[in-house]
C-alpha cells in the first residue's frame, strides 16, 4: 500500500530545505513503499450527519463484520511486561463488548440526553478514529508501524507494532486500544520488549483505496455518513451547518481530520451533557476542542533550524562594524 507523506516530516523538509536556500519544486522523495512528489495527497473525508443518526448501530455491526475475525486473541498465559508497574490489556475475553472502544471494537455508538429550547432529544454520534490530517500517532511510532495512506487513511501495520504505546499517549482523544500477549514482540524479548499491540479504525484502507465507501458507511441505512475529497466534504459541512444554524466538529481539531461531524447543537453543549451524564471516559472519546497538537514542534524545528543562519549573519554583522570601526581616524 502506498504511504502518504506526513504533513509534519514536510515542514521538517521545508525547514532545512529553507534554510539552505535550496527549492523543492519537482523533487522527489521517498517514505517507505513508495515515491512522490509534493502535492499528490488526495485526502478522502467522512462527513458524519449526527442530525440524520439514530444510534442503529448498523456501523458497527458493518465493523465488527470485516474486522473482527482478523484480530488475534492471546494464548493464556502470556508475558507479563516489566517492570511491573507496566500497565497489561486484555479484552480477550470481552469481544462482544460494544459500548466503547476495545482491540476488539473500533467503533460505537456515543449517545446523551439533551434539552435544545425545551424540547429534550437524544443525541447519537458514532465514533472511531479521525483520521487526523496530520497525525502525531503516525510521527511518534517508535517501530514506525503507523502509516498514513495516500487517501488519508490513518494505521497499523500489525508486522511491526509491539505495543509500547506512543500511539496512545499522543492520541488526543485515547481512540488506540491495547491488547497484550498478541504481536511480534513474543518472538523477541517479551519480558521487556513491547506490550501487545494496538488497535483501532484503519478507514478500511484497501476498500478507500480502491475507490469504495469503508463499511461503516456503505452500511448507515440513514444515509448519515458519506465519503469524498476532504475539500468536497468541508463545503458540504460549511453549507449544512450554515443553512442549519448548526456546529462543525473535526475542521479544525487537531490541524484538522478526515471525519467532519455537523449538528444543529453545539458540540460543546454535547459535550458537556456526555460528561455528566457519564459518556466520556477511557474508551469513550471527548469532544474536547484538541489544537493542532503537532504546531509548536514544527516551531521549535524552525527555529533550532534557522539558529545557525541567524548566527553566522549577526557575526558577519559584527565583523563588518570592527572592520568599519577601524577605518575611523
Amino acid at each position: 500500500m502506498a504511504n502518504k507523506h506526513l504533513l509534519q516530516r514536510r515542514s521538517l523538509l521545508k525547514a532545512i530545505v529553507g534554510t539552505a536556500g535550496v527549492t523543492l519544486a519537482g523533487t522527489t522523495l521517498s517514505t517507505p513503499g513508495r515515491a512522490s512528489t509534493w502535492g499528490e495527497i488526495d485526502d478522502r473525508a467522512t462527513l458524519i450527519d449526527v442530525d440524520l443518526c439514530t444510534g442503529c448501530g448498523a456501523c458497527v455491526t458493518a465493523c465488527r463484520g470485516r474486522n473482527l475475525a482478523s484480530i488475534p486473541h492471546p494464548v493464556h498465559p502470556y508475558p507479563r511486561p516489566y517492570p511491573a508497574w507496566v500497565r497489561s490489556s486484555d479484552w480477550s475475553d470481552r469481544t462482544d463488548e460494544i459500548s466503547r472502544l476495545t482491540p476488539y471494537n473500533w467503533i460505537f455508538i456515543q449517545s446523551c440526553t439533551i434539552t435544545v429550547k425545551g424540547v429534550e432529544k437524544r443525541v447519537f454520534l458514532p465514533r472511531r478514529c479521525l483520521h487526523c490530517t496530520n497525525p502525531q500517532c503516525v510521527t511518534l511510532c517508535s517501530t514506525g508501524s503507523l502509516r498514513q495512506s495516500q487517501e488519508g487513511a490513518v494505521y497499523i501495520n500489525r508486522a511491526t507494532c509491539m505495543g509500547d504505546g506512543p500511539c496512545e499517549r499522543a492520541c488526543p482523544w485515547g481512540i488506540p486500544q491495547r491488547q497484550g500477549g498478541v504481536g511480534p514482540y513474543l518472538n523477541f524479548a517479551p519480558k521487556y520488549l513491547g506490550n501487545g499491540q494496538t488497535f483501532k479504525c484503519d478507514y478500511c484502507q484497501s476498500l478507500l483505496a480502491a475507490g469504495e465507501n469503508p463499511a461503516c458507511v456503505a452500511a448507515c441505512p440513514q444515509g448519515a455518513m458519506r465519503t469524498g475529497p476532504r475539500n468536497d466534504i468541508v463545503l458540504q459541512a460549511k453549507a449544512l451547518a450554515e443553512k442549519r444554524g448548526g456546529d462543525i466538529f473535526g475542521l479544525k481539531e487537531n490541524g484538522g481530520t478526515n471525519t467532519i461531524y455537523v449538528s444543529t447543537v453545539l458540540f460543546r453543549d454535547i459535550e458537556a451533557n456526555m460528561l455528566r451524564q457519564g459518556q466520556v471516559g477511557v474508551g469513550m472519546p471527548s469532544l474536547r476542542p484538541a489544537g493542532a497538537s503537532m504546531d509548536k514542534e514544527n516551531s521549535l524545528l524552525r527555529a533550532v533550524l534557522l539558529a545557525p543562519a541567524a548566527g553566522a549573519a549577526l557575526a558577519g554583522l559584527r565583523m563588518w562594524r570592527e572592520k568599519q570601526m577601524r577605518r575611523k581616524p
